[in-house]
């Protein structure tokens, strides 16, 4: 394969990644704007719109974020203003990454930043799960963000090192 159609191959995978992981930003994002509705409907479709106290398991833990998050949306709607603001985060995370769609080499070091969020969210939901009374499976759920965001990442780092070179002038030191 020649070098131009190497170059256009890798640059159209690193796009398809790179939209993966924007696409995975927005959506998580997006439905941090209505958590109440949210999980009013997945307690009910795990049958656990009643007390905590009946239920085991995930059905307990759903049920119990349930009367939570309403009690605190009847009483403190407020709070809900620092998950408008996350959801917001993930937004403006996701523009950043205009950057690397259109010249993955130049910007590849939001890649690397990108890859360093993805690893910290690990022990961020580690540490601060136990510490607000997070059950450990649900910690697992929350670290697998961080799991499956770096998966895309990782890839297009690996073609941008191999775009890199197809791109650099004969002759020239890698950086």
């Amino acid at each position: 394969m020649d070098h131009a159609a190497e170059r256009d191959r890798l640059r159209k995978r690193i796009r398809v990644f790179l939209w993966v992981f924007v696409v995975g930003l927005v959506l998580s994002g997006v439905t941090a704007f209505p958590l109440v509705p949210e999980v009013n409907l997945l307690a009910r479709w795990l049958g656990a719109s009643g007390d905590p106290s009946q239920y085991t398991g995930l059905a307990r833990w759903i049920a119990t974020v349930r009367v939570g998050l309403n009690d605190a949306d009847a009483r403190y709607p407020f709070l809900f203003y620092g998950t408008d603001w996350l959801a917001f985060g993930h937004l403006v995370i996701a523009l950043f990454f205009v950057g690397p769609l259109r010249d993955p080499v130049r910007n590849v070091f939001i890649l690397q930043a990108g890859v360093a969020a993805c690893v910290l969210v690990l022990p961020l939901a580690l540490i601060c799960g136990p510490l607000r009374g997070i059950p450990f499976y649900w910690q697992l759920i929350d670290c697998s963000f961080g799991v499956f965001g770096v998966i895309p990442l990782l890839y297009c780092l690996r073609d941008i090192r191999r775009l890199e070179h197809l791109e650099r002038p004969e002759g020239s030191v890698s950086r």
